[in-house]
């Protein structure tokens, strides 16, 4: 395997550190126990995330005697499973984020899994289309998905009804949203802002989707950034009202005052914002840190136009892949198709409380799952306008700048337009050289991974 990373030698000696600690705890990655393959699987998860997935590997390791995973929770996973890969000992399997395959592909850190997971028996038609696009990049299958979610307005229910609104109802469309937030906003004597119906930068982790929610993505998944098309104006246009209605410094006043998102000072929990974007695992900090008595509502985000029965939302997934070089592929992607199976499924995303990714999807699991708006995010999920969050090639680069002309915008420091034309020549400007960089290795890269897909 040839791995192109800049921090290969690191990872050599890192490799060296990992067999070290490996050996000292128990069997290798890849080596035997008795007449067992022992596989390694690294995950990010910790607390009851962990033990959700670790109780799916202990009805794994029971359900046959050829194959035991040993199952490691692993800090900055992202990083230590290129290094490894680099060093030439990964894991077998790893838990890792969607957003990790573009740049983990191009540097031949996985092994397609095309082959693999036709030969056991999965296919597109198992899983919602959604989830199924995550886990491919430039055509490739490279992961399949364990824990997935999709995101949706969350609304503070008593809010609503101290500003005369009805609870049970949400925003339909962005002019709602609008009006519904001038309501639901409240100053203080001296004039700074007490509390906000909503604010774009709460939790602002959807800033790069945002503008689907106006008419249309940022990109057209080739070379073409879309900053010029009306929706990212008419994003760009958004971001400038804000400001102009509530005031730049005082908004990031407000913010400026909000505690911890996993704390009882989330401003979500503690009524100074009352909508915002989230994703299914919301209630799970709900239940944790917000008041006794607290009452929210879900609904699909609003968009420019309601569409009832496609509503738009953004999916993302945790993924399972097989590090390049890992020792035993085949009975990696069998723990991984067991992973997949609708039983386990569902007893895993229960026990997380997040949604199935799966098309199947039993009365037993809506019955039983904890979330009490489970069936509108598995509604939003099957949803034929479902699309996967944004993961372009430059998706950092992308991410930080949208994240400082966005604040310029909301400060009153720039105009809309300004910030959007700026950020349109910088960003696109950064695509192409990547796309450059590309064009290059491709031929290398589709070459080394057609190989990979026979071995």
């Amino acid at each position: 395997m040839q791995l192109t990373h800049p921090k290969a030698a690191v990872g050599y000696a890192f490799g060296l550190l990992v067999a070290t600690m490996l050996a000292a705890c128990g069997p290798a990655a890849g080596s035997r126990t008795g007449d067992r393959v022992e596989l390694e699987y690294w995950e990010k998860w910790t607390g009851f995330e962990r033990e959700a997935m670790a109780r799916v590997v202990d009805a794994f390791n029971q359900s046959q005697d050829r194959i035991h995973v040993r199952f490691l929770s692993v800090s900055r996973i992202d990083q230590k499973m290129m290094l490894a890969t680099a060093g030439g000992v990964p894991p077998d399997v790893v838990g890792l984020w969607d957003v990790n395959l573009p740049s983990y592909a191009e540097n031949n850190a996985l092994k397609p899994l095309d082959r693999l997971a036709r030969e056991a028996g999965l296919s597109e038609a198992d899983y919602n289309p959604v989830f199924w696009k995550l886990c491919h990049y430039r055509g490739y299958l490279w992961a399949l998905p364990s824990t997935p979610s999709v995101v949706a307005l969350h609304w503070n229910k008593t809010m609503f009804r101290e500003a005369g609104l009805d609870p049970e109802r949400p925003p339909r469309t962005l002019d709602e949203l609008e009006t519904f937030n001038e309501k639901l906003t409240r100053k203080k004597p001296d004039g700074s802002l007490a509390q906000i119906g909503h604010m774009p930068q709460e939790p602002g982790w959807w800033l790069p989707d945002f503008p689907s929610w106006f008419g249309g993505p940022s990109w057209d998944g080739g070379n073409r950034l879309l900053l010029d098309a009306p929706p990212n104006r008419d994003f760009f246009a958004w971001l400038e009202s804000y400001p102009r209605r509530f005031g730049g410094p005082e908004l990031f006043k407000l913010r400026g005052g909000f505690g911890n998102f996993a704390s009882p000072d989330n401003p979500f929990f503690n009524s100074k914002v009352a909508m915002i974007l989230q994703g299914v695992w919301m209630d799970n900090f709900i239940r944790k840190y917000a008041p006794e008595g607290f009452s929210y509502g879900v609904a699909a985000f609003p968009e420019t136009v309601e569409h009832p029965d496609a509503p738009l939302t953004i999916a993302q997934t945790d993924i399972l892949v097989i590090p390049a070089g890992a020792r035993h592929p085949r009975e990696a992607m069998e723990f991984i198709a067991f992973v997949q199976k609708q039983k386990n499924m569902e007893a895993l995303c229960m026990e997380q409380r997040k949604l199935s990714p799966l098309t199947r999807v039993s009365e037993e699991f809506f019955r039983n799952h904890p979330h009490p708006y489970l069936r509108e995010f598995q509604r939003l999920s099957q949803s034929p306008r479902a699309q996967p969050t944004l993961c372009l090639p430059t998706m950092r680069e992308y991410s930080n700048d949208l994240i400082i002309y966005s604040n310029q915008v909301l400060l009153g420091r720039m105009t809309g337009e300004q910030a959007r034309q700026e950020m349109a020549a910088r960003q696109q400007k950064a695509l192409t050289s990547k796309l450059d960089r590309w064009q290059r290795v491709a031929e290398t890269r589709t070459s080394a991974w057609e190989r990979e897909m026979t071995r």
